[in-house]
Order: structure tokens, then C-alpha cells, then sequence
């Protein structure tokens, strides 16, 4: 069983005081390593994390949650870790998925692993999001050529390999679509991976919008008529 010491999480965070204590509890205990990037945040995230034995980096503006991962992937390929997981700050995802997503990196099947909410019988998307998720699936495909059952849900996990060659310059959402550019690009190999998504209150409520759907779109179309 692999060292969870040798595994290091990811987590971009943008006002996510009220939620993100216990959640790095809970992770601690298990053994990860934390790296969370803070996101700009106008709470009081920095001072309740003092304590903690996570590695903090603070952005002293809000810049976007890819722009976050960018960051704290940058500062993790210093770190002694082999395996490298994108892992949300409001407590959506599930720690004790975290070994059954890492799983085909560890048995070398894949460079990177995605998580997906529709590879399982039961979940619990809202018919709502459900519908924008369909439509974030077709973009997907259309801008990168991988066709997937999911999209855009943040949970996710990497090798060494994959982190020095992935380069997020999308700061805001378009991120995820970005990764899967990247995926292409580098040619890293890719397994999709069932997991559970929380649809909790506070989850709901700090979601994104329907409407942001189309401001990611606007911000691929963009990117895709005037690339860096």
C-alpha cells in the first residue's frame, strides 16, 4: 500500500474558512501531504490555518481557481511526493476516494486519473447541473478530442510525469478543459475514475452558476482565436 506521506494534495481555496478546518483535519490525519494555495481570501482563512502543518501559499488578490492549481502544482514539484491530487476546499470531495483514484498511477496504467460522478449507478447531481455537466462534456470534446462522462468537477489526481508536464495559463474555470488540452499535448495517458460528489448545502450555495457556464465557454473561445 502506497505511503500516503508520498502523496500530496492540492487545494485552492477562496474563502472557504468556514468549511476548510475540519476538512484538513480529516486529511492530516490520514497522512497527506497538504499544500493549499489561498486564493485571495477576504475571511479569515489565513488565521485559522496558523496552526496547521500544511504548506500555505496565499495569492494577495484573487486571481481564479486555475490559477491556484497552477501555483500550488508549481510549488509541489519540489516537494517528496510521488503522486499529486487536485482536491476541493468546500468539502464536495470524499478523502476515502483518494487511494481508489490514485490507484491506476500506482499500478503504472495511467499518467493522470479524472474523476467522474456518472460512473456510477446512484449519484446525486441535481437535474439542473446535470444538463450543464452534458453540455461541458460536448465542449470538452469538441476543444480537446477526448470524450469523457464527466467534466469539470475538480477531483483528480496525477504522477510525477503529468505535473511537470502540465501548464495551467486559464486562471479561472476553463482550467479543466485546459488539463485536458494538456493531456492531448503531452500525450499522458488517462483513466477516468468513479467517485462521489457531495451536493451539500453550502456546496450548493457557493456552486457555480449556470450562467458561469457560458462565461467559461466565452473564455475557451477567446483562448482558441487568440492563443498565447
Amino acid at each position: 500500500m502506497i505511503n500516503p506521506a508520498r502523496i500530496c494534495l492540492i487545494i485552492p481555496a477562496y474563502n472557504e474558512a468556514t468549511v476548510v478546518v475540519p476538512l484538513l483535519s480529516s486529511l492530516l490525519k490520514l497522512g497527506y501531504q497538504v499544500v493549499l494555495v489561498d486564493d485571495g481570501s477576504t475571511d479569515n482563512t489565513k488565521a485559522i490555518l496558523s496552526d496547521h502543518a500544511i504548506h500555505y501559499l496565499r495569492h494577495r488578490i484573487n486571481l481564479g481557481q486555475g490559477a491556484a492549481l497552477q501555483t500550488g502544482m508549481q510549488y509541489a514539484k519540489g516537494l517528496e511526493a510521488d503522486y499529486f491530487v487536485h482536491f476541493d476546499a468546500d468539502a464536495q470531495h470524499d478523502p476515502k476516494e483518494i487511494p481508489k483514484l490514485i490507484a491506476p498511477l500506482v499500478e503504472d496504467k495511467a499518467d493522470i486519473c479524472l474523476g467522474s460522478r456518472f460512473m456510477q449507478a446512484q449519484n446525486e447531481v441535481p437535474f439542473s447541473k446535470r444538463l450543464v455537466l452534458k453540455g461541458a462534456i460536448l465542449i470538452n470534446a469538441l476543444f480537446t478530442g477526448l470524450w469523457l462522462s464527466d467534466a469539470h468537477n475538480g477531483f483528480r489526481a496525477m504522477n510525477r510525469k503529468a505535473l511537470e508536464a502540465i501548464c495551467l495559463r486559464e486562471a479561472g474555470m476553463a482550467h479543466a478543459t485546459e488539463i485536458l488540452s494538456e493531456i492531448k499535448r503531452n500525450q499522458l495517458r488517462y483513466e477516468e475514475v468513479a467517485v462521489h460528489i457531495s451536493y451539500h448545502g453550502y456546496a450548493k450555495e457557493k456552486g457555480q452558476s449556470i450562467w458561469n457556464a457560458f462565461n467559461i465557454l466565452s473564455d475557451l473561445i477567446i483562448r482558441k482565436i487568440f492563443p498565447l
